[in-house]
């Protein structure tokens, strides 16, 4: 039997897309260790991540990340209350690997299975701190892959109010910053360029999709920047070459500028939906700061004002801390997967 106050130690597994990742969390907030080791230089030159690549390296990394996970936090298997892994959602070929292992060290040491939602875990990092959480909240997702509004009641009370219907933020990113032949990542890439950059520049459109929406598309922000440096007919000369670094600062910013006005005027829409007191942020795309800056200003804006709780910087790109952080919500509640768990790309 476990007494009352020994502490719940969860290992938190995360392999769904190209970061292979463990940590070990006491009491859901306690941050015991986190080991994240990335695979940036391996896709760099593709411009995006390779699955096959992920898999492979995900299988290098995974047990000698967990066991650095283990010593920095200087806990035995005695000592770990369950094995936490995302298995959903991301790239399948990737998330098997993780779900793998966590099912393998969950049968060896005869500890509770705990399957975690990628997009909720991410939501979990922006309320790691935070001890006094009004509710309802709106919570936004800003990833590589995502971008999802949730009504958030509680942990473990999620709804899906609004997602992408192509690609999602940090893919625009991504693609923006390959038309302009900025280094990958492309988010941090745009973010850096932009700060040197007029936002006003250029009027790239702002896609709302209908004045009640709160779904996501920024394919055609996309399409725009593109159109701005081949020409409408894609038959000129790519003038990226040939422009000054003032140039392709002002598109970084123009493009950034209007991806976050989408963004931030969902939320608002959402928010007011709801009713909402809180706002969550996180994901990868969450760490930039003028996104962060903007939402808080939309936030003070309101009467009464509302508050906005950010992930931490560390914690908006993938890592485990916020898969073994939420499953200690899933650990208390009883909510205990199967060696039958599988991953699944959608979720």
């Amino acid at each position: 039997m476990r007494s009352t106050d020994e502490c719940i130690n969860i290992l938190g597994i995360e392999t769904s897309c190209d970061e292979t990742a463990a940590a070990v969390v006491a009491d859901g907030g306690v941050i015991k260790s986190s080991v994240v080791a990335s695979q940036t230089q391996l896709h760099e030159k593709y411009g995006g991540v390779v699955p096959e690549i992920a898999s492979r390296a995900h299988i290098e990394k995974i047990y000698p990340v967990i066991a650095e996970a283990m010593e920095q936090a200087g806990v035995t298997k005695e000592d770990i209350s369950a094995v936490a892994v995302a298995n959903q959602p991301g790239l399948t070929i990737a998330l098997v690997v993780g779900v793998t292992a966590a099912k393998t060290l969950s049968f060896a040491w005869e500890k509770p299975l705990i399957a975690i939602n990628h997009l909720h875990a991410h939501l979990q990092s922006a309320m790691l701190s935070e001890v006094d959480l009004e509710l309802p909240a709106v919570a936004l997702i800003v990833s590589g892959g995502h971008t999802s509004l949730f009504d958030c009641r509680s942990p473990l009370e999620l709804t899906l109010i609004g997602s992408t219907i192509d690609d999602a933020a940090g893919e625009a990113f991504d693609k923006v910053a390959t038309i302009l032949r900025l280094p990958y990542p492309g988010g941090p890439s745009i973010e850096k360029a932009a700060k040197n950059g007029n936002p006003k520049a250029i009027d790239f459109p702002r896609s709302m999709l209908g004045p009640d929406s709160l779904d996501f598309s920024f394919s055609g922000i996309k399409t725009a920047v593109l159109y701005h440096c081949r020409g409408q007919d894609m038959k000129g000369d790519n003038k990226v070459d040939s422009m000054s670094e003032q140039e392709i600062a002002d598109i970084a910013a123009s493009f950034q500028a209007a991806v976050i006005d989408v963004l931030v005027n969902k939320t608002q829409r959402a928010a007011d939906k709801i009713g909402a007191k809180t706002i969550l942020l996180g994901g990868g795309v969450a760490a930039n700061s003028t996104l962060r800056q903007a939402l808080q200003e939309f936030c003070d804006s309101t009467t009464p004002s509302r508050k906005l709780l950010a992930a931490p910087k560390q914690y908006c790109t993938d890592n485990a801390v916020m898969v073994a952080s939420l499953a200690y919500h899933k650990f208390k509640a009883g909510l205990f997967a199967d060696l039958t768990l599988e991953p699944k790309a959608t979720g």
